[in-house]
């Protein structure tokens, strides 16, 4: 029962992010903008764009998670759906885990999915872009956990799309250091699994707790239910 309460939010949720495609393609645009602007504004040079493309991906990656995950809870808190998710026999963390995941599809996946391409444009070795992806497939889950506390915390904000990442870049500056360093690695020839590794760790702990605190934050904006 529980389990296909969560099933059914992380479909409607899919579903919402189809008819809506404006809240999920605006950040793979803005991505594809900061990656295609970043070598007019440092340096064309081949070396030089293999030196730091892991960094440019992975903070264009970050921004881009940011920009749409305002809408998490702001949609459900307007139309009162929060107020039955609140209600709704399901745990809440489970729900909110749910809503997350579709996040995570909708941004972090396509992310995924476009890294390649960004890879190309920035001259990436081949052998690093497999680490690359690898490092955004966990990180990206990782920072839209993180994020949706920020989210949860300002649902109720008439101006909370600002505040979520002054809240939650700090929680966010560990993963982003442990990726680029994976894929700097990667380039370099050097072993990756630590890094991988750590990533994962990072994620098993969003996991465990981001939904915790996220359901308590949305506790206190429908009013302590």
């Amino acid at each position: 029962m529980m389990l296909r309460a969560a099933w059914q939010l992380l479909r409607r949720d899919l579903r919402l992010g189809l008819r809506q495609s404006g809240d999920w393609l605006n950040p793979l645009v803005f991505f594809l903008m900061v990656i295609a602007l970043v070598p007019l504004a440092v340096s064309p040079e081949p070396a030089r764009l293999r030196e730091l493309a892991g960094g440019i991906i992975w903070i264009a990656a970050l921004l881009a998670v940011l920009l749409a995950m305002d809408g998490l809870f702001r949609g459900d808190h307007e139309d009162g759906t929060l107020e039955q998710l609140l209600l709704s026999p399901a745990p809440l963390p489970l729900l909110v885990l749910a809503k997350g995941l579709a996040h995570w599809l909708q941004t972090g996946l396509s992310l995924t999915v476009l890294a390649p391409l960004a890879a190309v444009l920035l001259n990436l070795p081949g052998s690093a872009i497999g680490v690359l992806c690898a490092t955004l497939l966990i990180g990206t889950l990782t920072l839209s956990l993180i994020s949706a506390i920020g989210a949860a915390l300002t649902v109720g904000l008439r101006r909370g799309g600002v505040l979520v990442p002054l809240i939650t870049l700090p929680l966010h500056i560990p993963v982003l250091i442990f990726a680029t360093s994976a894929v700097r690695s990667a380039v370099l020839g050097l072993p990756v699994d630590g890094h991988l590794a750590l990533l994962a760790a990072f994620l098993v702990l969003a996991l465990m707790l981001a939904p915790l605190a996220a359901a308590a934050a949305l506790r206190l904006a429908g009013g302590g239910r």
